[in-house]
């Protein structure tokens, strides 16, 4: 019989601070000691954080077999991943630039401020470095790439002719991280970019963070670090800080901006203009979706002779978007008739603190308890699949020589301990509540304000 096909939707990577010098451009070398000063900072700080969440005591209940230790390595060595992929039973796992564990070069808004075409040359630097690291299984590791600012709109177009030639499979949506003087992604500049990872099938990620200011993340850190400080605090008044801040659920991972990405591409025409285009919306739940869409279908209902797109907002979620759901809520998993099952695929966010892993089997099995078969093999794995046009039938072979349990074993290994399901609690938020229409209100009012814009930056296409 064969075994289930798991991917994962949510994966990171990160250089080594010992490889920047390797491979920035020698132009910007004269940053880096500032970087690693920064990295003290927000890395050292951040691990505070993570902290909470696989504490001593923690420990002893998620790593009983001892793997999470040596298993976050595989953040930036492929052996250690590949072989935690295996453990976990994950045939492909796509992967992401960005990890607390070393600052990224410049380009991610967990940095510092730093000169534009710096954060270029850090993306680029982390490209390549990915591709020799990683790209040994790149069938597997599914690479995507740091994003370039576009300013020069050239370069963005170089670094994906790379990226394809390279074998990436996707990356990140331009204006992830908010630069002074960047153009909106609904004007008509970025069309040559979009039509080229049209051609190249180079999937646009949509991560958590997407659309934050270059810097804000890094400050917010600094001042709760400065706050801390003055009051005479340690390492758990840091940690409480941190999380009680931007960096929690309903912080980074519930941020507006994200979402405000699938009306734009929608309703300024982008995916009418690039029919082969695709987004994965990662790290940002779904329980918002089912309210958000029908809100899009009605705005676009009245300004329909206005807005550029041809089909009902609706329309295009599973078909060139869908969502790449890290650590799944139960009530997602509940009310996925409403969210799509075809348009979810799941994310275990190796080796993040706030991922399922090195639980990720245990946590399917808990999620999907009286789930069909049918709709449990989608979700875990062939959504993500179809979508980005990964070979099945490749993929079923890794599955069925690694660690993946069949559908029998993984329902069978019946719901998690009160004692997990309280820990996965702490660590990503699993048995909060449904969202639902809760913050349509603020949906709406940005919605008001984009739909203008949108409308003025189409008009030379009328």
């Amino acid at each position: 019989m064969d075994k289930l096909i798991i991917t994962s939707a949510d994966g990171h990577a990160v250089i080594p601070p010992q490889k920047w010098a390797d491979y920035l451009d020698p132009k910007y070398h004269h940053y880096l000691e500032r970087l690693h000063e920064d990295r003290e900072l927000f890395s050292g700080n951040m691990a505070k954080l993570g902290g909470l969440r696989v504490n001593e005591e923690q420990q002893r209940i998620f790593d009983k077999d001892k793997n999470f230790e040596a298993g976050q390595k595989g953040v930036w060595d492929h052996d250690t991943r590949l072989a935690e992929m295996d453990r976990e039973g994950i045939a492909a796992e796509v992967m992401f630039p960005g990890d607390f564990r070393a600052i990224d070069l410049f380009w991610n808004t967990t940095n510092a401020t730093y000169a534009l075409p710096a954060l270029d040359a850090g993306a680029r630097a982390f490209n390549r470095w990915a591709l020799d690291e990683f790209g040994q299984s790149k069938d597997r590791m599914r690479l995507i790439g740091a994003p370039l600012v576009g300013i020069d709109i050239q370069s963005v177009l170089d670094e994906a002719d790379f990226m394809a030639t390279s074998g990436f499979q996707g990356v990140y949506t331009p204006g992830y991280c908010s630069v002074p003087g960047q153009i909106p992604v609904y004007e008509k500049y970025w069309d040559p970019v979009f039509a080229s990872y049209a051609e190249k099938g180079l999937t646009q990620i949509t991560h958590a963070g997407y659309g934050m200011p270059q810097g804000y993340m890094h400050s917010e850190v600094e001042a709760a670090a400065s706050k801390v400080r003055a009051a005479g605090g340690g390492d758990a008044e840091m940690a409480h800080e941190l999380i009680s801040g931007v960096f929690n659920s309903n912080g980074v991972f519930a941020d507006l901006r994200s979402r405000q990405s699938v009306w734009t591409f929608i309703l300024g025409g982008i995916l009418d203009r690039h029919p082969n285009l695709k987004i994965m919306l990662t790290e940002v739940r779904a329980d918002w979706v089912p309210s958000a869409l029908k809100l899009i279908d009605a705005y676009w209902e009245k300004n329909r002779d206005k807005l550029p797109n041809k089909r009902r907002p609706s329309e295009y979620w599973g078909d060139q978007i869908m969502a790449g759901l890290s650590f799944m809520k139960r009530t997602e998993i509940e009310h996925r008739h409403e969210i799509g099952v075809g348009a979810m695929a799941f994310g275990r966010d190796y080796p993040h603190t706030e991922g399922t892993w090195p639980n990720t089997v245990e946590y399917l099995a808990d999620v999907f308890q009286g789930v069909p078969e049918a709709e449990v093999k989608g979700i875990i794995g062939e959504n993500m699949a179809r979508f980005l046009g990964l070979d099945m039938d490749y993929l079923q072979g890794v599955a069925n020589r690694i660690n993946a349990p069949t559908y029998e074993q993984l329902v069978g290994r019946g719901p998690m301990s009160p004692e997990m399901v309280k820990h996965m609690q702490l660590r990503n938020s699993y048995t909060d509540p449904w969202e639902g229409d809760r913050r349509l209100a603020d949906m709406e009012h940005m919605l008001q304000i984009d739909i203008p814009r949108l409308q003025a930056a189409n008009s030379v296409y009328a």
